[in-house]
């Protein structure tokens, strides 16, 4: 069960700040693509067919068109013998009419020929294709089943009909939905622009992920998980250089992230009690802050913002920090912009040990195993705002509520997933 209770009055909640980011943010303008380039993009509006797929009555089967009432009484002991009278490679189109006592050889994909209203499965004859597939067109074949009309064959309109809404405007475009967009002629696509996202890492401590370290300094890995998300999300990531801790540099940064016209600007570190002056008094120039601090763990010390118009999110500087406040409130944003699916997967999960909190929401990292059918929460060791290699064990984060200080063994929570979990 879950124990004892403490309000944290003075900071703004999660839900509240989630609001005030979405308020007023619509998807972005469309652009037209060459369906080559269209995978995992967003449709812009509704695709309407103007034509029925298939275009035309034919067959699934390898084998013979046939008039149904020909070959009504038909069986393997007594086969009705039929007079062929064309051939119907697929590509081509018929040149005669089915008549009565008539068969046409025709193969799969191959358009139906007038009068036949059946396709007998060439296995259900005693016609043998050659292994070349060329076989001389038989001057007449016995027919071994009786069939139904409509047998093995696909109607006009079978998959598609003409004026029929198939795709609707934020359909997220995966291989079969290109697939379908061919099949109507559609060469190019009309879909949401994706969002563009400037990242810029500040601090005097780093250097590239290339530069060898001096003391003192570690390696910038905060531009690089962060721009990772962006393009997870469906964005453009544009990792901008490092912005040392002084106004002049921070300022240059924020001046080079405009100048490429993102949708949004993402900066990590220089937001904390201690070091968020330089980065408010660039904001006070080129903007404002919208809020700075939320009820929220790990990742308080959350700027939100405008540099000139453009939505800003100053980010904690601890990986874990910077990871886990990007999921909670820049995704939305992002996938708002880009109009994708913005449902995050959840689970409830039986905690596996009992759990201390600040009375912050806080996200936990925990692996999950299933244990008698349910699925059981074990925190990933250390929740060290600074130790990555959490993220990249766990599968989830675990929600403790606000107000919560204490999670009894045993306790069901809620998991923010970060993959499908297994039965």
């Amino acid at each position: 069960m879950v124990g004892e209770a403490k309000q944290v009055t003075e900071l703004l909640s999660v839900d509240a700040a989630t609001s005030r980011i979405l308020r007023g943010i619509q998807p972005l303008p469309a652009e037209t693509l060459p369906l080559d380039d269209a995978l995992d993009r967003v449709l812009a509006a509704d695709i309407v067919s103007p034509a029925n797929v298939p275009p035309f009555a034919n067959s699934s089967m390898d084998g013979f068109a046939v008039r149904a009432a020909d070959v009504s009484g038909a069986t393997g002991d007594a086969p009705a013998r039929l007079d062929v009278v064309m051939d119907i490679p697929a590509g081509t189109a018929p040149t005669g009419i089915v008549g009565a006592g008539q068969a046409a050889r025709i193969m799969t994909g191959a358009p139906l020929p007038e009068g036949a209203d059946a396709v007998v499965p060439v296995e259900e004859t005693d016609h043998i294709y050659a292994q070349d597939g060329q076989a001389a067109l038989p001057p007449s074949v016995q027919i071994r089943r009786a069939v139904r009309p409509g047998d093995s064959v696909r109607v006009a309109g079978e998959d598609i009909r003409t004026g029929q809404r198939v795709l609707g405007a934020g359909t997220l475009l995966r291989p079969q939905e290109l697939g379908v967009l061919a099949a109507l002629g559609y060469a190019d696509v009309a879909v949401v622009r994706r969002p563009v996202v400037a990242i810029v890492s500040t601090g005097d401590e780093l250097v590239a992920a290339n530069e060898p370290l001096a003391p003192g300094k570690i390696r910038d890995s905060n531009s690089y998980t962060l721009a990772g998300l962006v393009r997870t999300y469906g964005g453009i990531a544009l990792r901008l250089p490092i912005a040392r801790d002084s106004v002049e540099d921070v300022r240059a940064r924020f001046r080079e992230a405009l100048a490429a016209r993102p949708d949004i600007i993402i900066s990590s570190a220089g937001v904390s009690v201690g070091t968020f002056d330089v980065v408010r008094t660039v904001l006070a120039e080129l903007g404002q802050v919208d809020f700075w601090r939320i009820n929220f763990r790990p990742g308080k010390p959350l700027a939100y913002g405008q540099l000139e118009g453009v939505p800003f999110f100053g980010l904690p500087g601890n990986p874990v920090s910077a990871m886990v406040t990007f999921d909670v409130f820049v995704r939305p944003m992002l996938l708002r912009l880009s109009q994708r699916p913005d449902a995050v997967p959840t689970a409830r999960a039986r905690i596996s040990e009992p759990l201390k909190s600040d009375g912050r929401r806080s996200y936990l990292r925990v692996t999950l195993t299933r244990e008698n059918g349910n699925l059981v929460a074990t925190t990933t060791g250390t929740q060290s705002s600074g130790a990555l290699t959490s993220m990249v064990l766990a599968d989830g984060l675990l929600i403790v509520p606000e107000g919560v200080t204490e999670v009894a063994a045993g306790s069901e929570l809620e998991v923010r997933l970060f993959r499908p979990v297994g039965d």
